[in-house]
């Protein structure tokens, strides 16, 4: 059973939430990507895959990622250019605190927190896990390792312009991102964005997925984010002949092997981890 809600951030735009799974048990959320999306391919299916496990699964939409009252198309294009790593990090804590405070209902307070993301959500994930002490442990899937992504020349001209365009394969639109995206990780890119010091201070459970075809995250970021980690609390699965999205698309078409054996292994964890 899956329930919507709808938080406002303190600026007024809209986080939308699909939940799944009773709101008492331990709970999952799961952070999406760069042109990511709750409704997105595989997320429903793999919320319901959790909510059928035990746990309460928490999916949303950033309020900046593009996607509007359409759940599946990219309508709110001047919102997704406005959008920065830091006010992802913003939104996933006061989700967190949402839900603490009771925003899906009463819960008791010896729940546990685990966050689940994906390619850059990944990245997200651990930042927020590391300083947010009401997270237990992070499992990433394609995570990125570096946030700042782009070439000096590709910065240059993102400079003069204002703006730098994304083109969405799958949509063929032009995703434009102001300066201020860019801004914003030069501003935080020694304190609140950095990445590397979050996992090398992450002192809790984390496991890192990734696929050794993957094209748009290549797995020697995987690798990366391990070589940052405890060892003593990190796990790093690589699953073979698979790519950033294990072999599943959007419009999503059904599950299979890669993908259930990472969801397997995904749930073992949290399993082990949060009960």
């Amino acid at each position: 059973m899956s329930k919507e809600y709808v938080l406002e951030t303190p600026d007024n735009e809209k986080i939308r939430i699909t939940t799944y799974g009773n709101v008492k048990n331990n709970c999952l959320i799961f952070v999406h990507g760069f042109k990511g999306f709750k409704d997105w391919g595989f997320n429903p299916y793999l919320s319901e895959y959790f909510a059928k496990s035990g746990f309460f699964v928490i999916t949303f939409n950033f309020s900046l990622n593009g996607i509007g009252d359409n759940p599946t198309e990219f309508t709110e294009l001047d919102k997704f250019a406005e959008n920065t790593y830091s006010r992802e990090v913003d939104e996933l804590n006061l989700i967190i605190n949402s839900y603490r405070n009771g925003f899906f209902g009463n819960t008791d307070s010896k729940v546990k927190i685990g966050l689940l993301g994906h390619s850059r959500g990944g990245a997200i994930s651990i930042i927020v896990g590391s300083l947010n002490q009401e997270v237990t442990a992070v499992a990433t899937w394609s995570a990125i390792a570096h946030l700042d992504r782009y070439s000096e020349r590709q910065k240059k001209d993102w400079k003069e312009k204002g703006f730098f365009e994304a083109l969405n394969t799958r949509t063929n639109q032009l995703m434009r991102m102001n300066y201020s995206f860019l801004e914003d990780i030069e501003k935080n890119k020694n304190s609140k964005l950095n990445l590397e010091a979050a996992v090398r201070n992450f002192e809790k459970p984390l496991f890192i997925a990734h696929g050794d075809q993957d094209l748009a995250v290549p797995v020697q970021e995987a690798n990366i984010l391990y070589s940052w980690s405890n060892k003593s609390f990190t796990e790093l699965y690589i699953i073979h002949n698979t790519g950033h999205t294990f072999n599943a698309q959007h419009q999503f078409n059904g599950t299979n092997d890669k993908l259930e054996k990472l969801l397997y292994e995904t749930n073992k964890f949290f399993i082990k981890q949060l009960n």
